[in-house]
């Protein structure tokens, strides 16, 4: 079970990696500054190191987001590619709505596009986690589908 746990987290760390260098393609797509490394990292420092600290908290979310789905991966229908493309989908469904948070807590919110009611964001975000679920799926399922 821990192993299945850790293999679904470097699959979601992977996928992460994966959803943060597609960034800047959706950036120019819709137009727009939204980006998950900032927000994060800004919420932790406002000094020249927001970059590499929202990296990696991007890094571990995806993990953690990862592991989980791992656990989960049996109560879910369909291929992998499939089945990560549904959890991505689904925790940017339900994370989504705390944009209005961000816009109204977040310390460098004066710095950052406002989220909640902003469709290009919304839209930018659909394409990262989708990114993220279908990579997702087929690593995870592909590690712990060799090690069975």
């Amino acid at each position: 079970m821990r192993q299945t746990s850790l293999r679904g987290a470097v699959a979601g760390a992977v996928a992460t990696v994966v959803m943060t260098l597609e960034q800047p393609l959706d950036q120019r797509l819709f137009d727009s500054k939204y980006d998950d490394v900032e927000i994060l990292g800004k919420l932790v420092t406002r000094g020249d190191d927001w970059r590499p600290i929202g990296f990696a908290l991007h890094v571990q979310n995806g993990a953690i987001l990862g592991a989980a789905y791992a656990r989960l991966k049996p109560s879910l229908p369909g291929p992998a590619g499939l089945r990560g493309l549904l959890a991505g989908l689904i925790e940017h469904g339900s994370t989504w709505p705390m944009a209005v948070l961000f816009d109204r807590y977040h310390p460098a919110r004066t710095e950052l596009p406002k989220l909640a009611g902003n469709r290009r964001a919304f839209g930018q975000a659909t394409i990262r986690h989708a990114v993220f679920g279908i990579v997702l799926g087929l690593l995870e399922d592909a590690l712990n589908d060799r090690s069975a």
